[in-house]
């Protein structure tokens, strides 16, 4: 099995984390903040050079106020390639 790192779906995971942030009007350093860590960790989420655990995505999910299905399905209709 290929590595989804920086695939399509991985690229498209870290848009739409973006896209909820700024729909929860939060800047990165507040999220990082309030996951415990600094402002870099949410910069290389973005920029698609880091990796996403599903532990990681909950977090995420509870400080941006997004639906973590609502995005899993997003992703299953982004292609893989």
């Amino acid at each position: 099995m290929p590595s989804s790192f920086r695939s399509r779906r991985h690229q498209r995971l870290a848009e739409l984390l973006a896209e909820y942030r700024d729909k929860a009007d939060l800047h990165q350093a507040q999220v990082a903040q309030k996951l415990g860590r600094h402002q870099p960790f949410m910069t290389n989420i973005e920029n698609g050079q880091r990796r996403v655990d599903v532990v990681e995505m909950l977090d995420l999910a509870e400080i941006m106020g997004f639906d973590p299905h609502e995005l899993i399905d997003l992703l299953l209709k982004t292609p893989k390639k």
